[in-house]
């Protein structure tokens, strides 16, 4: 039995990053290409980043818009794209509360809410409950930070939607710096001179969806590095060898993008499973026969009795003049979602809330994100950390969204990767 150099599980964006940045740095210092395999449970590449073509409409497993802050990753992907039209596009997000459309983010715009809301949300943000002790939840923190009005009105009852869970569960860091923190003087300052800047304020999107970038990605790997339909079944530490659905396979170094709880799972290392919480997403592509509004890319709904937590259009980013909209529905991760009675309540929703207004629907896609966002929390920042020492011991390296149980971009999951190739090539 040959031992492979890198031994890299999953075929998207994290680990298809990694095959790159380790074959650039073998060439950048004149060593020898490494031997590297890519394992991919499934037929075709690409993870949660693939694309949808259908009856003349594009979508992809949920919004993925790239959002880069590193100039020479992005060019170095377009580099690998000719021919695609890739639009940039200025973000424009609002907040559907109370019939309003709000600027988001939410607590930086409470000046737009009706006036009895708006006096509501900054008397509570004044007089907020002050504590000597530091949050311990991300409850608490929104609680104690923008006081009840802001939180009661949006940021509970949506983060509540999205993660389809109790907030107290989750660690005050849970977003990291994806959540929009804003103390009183942002805000004020606000109402005057708006700032609703953020990390995506831009993103880019290329015209044939962002399976474009899988493709870029994979256009200087060798065409037999990947191993389609191939499942990693269990590792033996000790003896650093890998068994998937087909074979045995030594490694030297395993850079692993699966969910971490699978992958402890795999080790036969002593850890707490409960440790490692998730909720679903169903993704439900909609495609109408006429042009909707104009001028905004997607809306967050906190009203609990809106099926969806968000929706987003695709025309409004591609430039196309149908209506194609992706519209997510946060599910607990036990939940058996019944589509089409969903899509069904979708609708609805979506024509109370005056986004279908007489259009209609000529094609539709679904698909459930099982993990979709991973719960950060005090047990599973524990854990996980825990049990990272012992596989990095055995050449085991957690990496991505879900391999390092974190909230991140996809940018940051590059970025991450090439840190790590330059490490492992020292």
């Amino acid at each position: 039995m040959n031992t492979i150099d890198f031994l890299v599980i999953g075929a998207g964006v994290t680990g298809l990053s990694f095959a790159n940045w380790i074959r650039a740095e073998a060439r950048a210092s004149g060593r020898a290409t490494p031997e590297l395999l890519i394992l991919e449970a499934s037929s075709e590449p690409g993870g949660y980043c693939k694309t949808v073509f259908q009856d003349g409409f594009v979508w992809d497993y949920s919004g993925h818009f790239f959002h880069f802050a590193h100039p020479e990753i992005e060019a170095w992907l377009r580099e690998r794209m000719p021919g695609q039209g890739i639009r940039t596009v200025s973000r424009r997000s609002l907040i559907r509360y109370g019939g309003r459309d709000i600027d988001f983010p939410f607590q930086k715009n409470i000046h737009q809410l009706a006036p009895d809301d708006f006096v509501d949300c900054l008397y509570e943000l004044y007089f907020r409950e002050s504590s000597s002790e530091p949050p311990a939840s991300f409850k608490q923190m929104v609680y104690q930070r923008f006081g009840r009005g802001i939180a009661e009105r949006f940021l509970v009852p949506y983060n509540e939607k999205l993660y389809a869970c109790d907030l107290n569960d989750l660690d005050v860091d849970a977003m990291g710096r994806f959540f929009p923190h804003a103390d009183i003087g942002h805000i004020i300052r606000n109402m005057r001179y708006p700032d609703n800047a953020g990390y995506n304020s831009t993103f880019t999107y290329p015209s044939g969806g962002a399976i474009q970038y899988i493709h870029a990605l994979l256009s200087d790997l060798p065409d037999d590095c990947v191993g389609y339909n191939e499942r990693l079944l269990g590792i033996d530490l000790d003896r650093r060898v890998a068994t998937t659905s087909r074979r045995q396979i030594r490694y030297q170094h395993l850079i692993s993008s699966a969910p971490f709880n699978q992958l402890a799972g795999m080790t036969g290392i002593d850890h707490d499973p409960t440790a490692f919480t998730w909720n679903k997403v169903l993704v439900l592509n909609l495609g109408f026969d006429g042009k909707g509004r104009d001028a905004v890319h997607w809306m967050y709904f906190p009203d609990r009795s809106r099926v969806f937590y968000r929706v987003g259009w695709y025309d409004n980013v591609m430039g196309t003049d149908r209506m194609s909209l992706y519209v997510e529905v946060g599910l607990a991760r036990d939940a058996a979602p019944d589509v089409e009675t969903i899509r069904s309540a979708v609708l609805e929703d979506l024509e109370r809330e005056g986004i279908v207004t007489g259009q209609k629907l000529v094609s539709w896609h679904s698909v459930v994100l099982d993990p979709a966002y991973v719960h950060v929390t005090r047990d599973s920042l524990a854990e996980f950390a825990r049990v990272r020492a012992i596989l990095n011991a055995s050449g085991i390296h957690p990496v991505g969204r879900y391999g390092r149980w974190t909230y991140c971009s996809i940018e940051d999951n590059i970025v991450e990767t090439r840190d790590l190739a330059r490490e492992l090539s020292v």
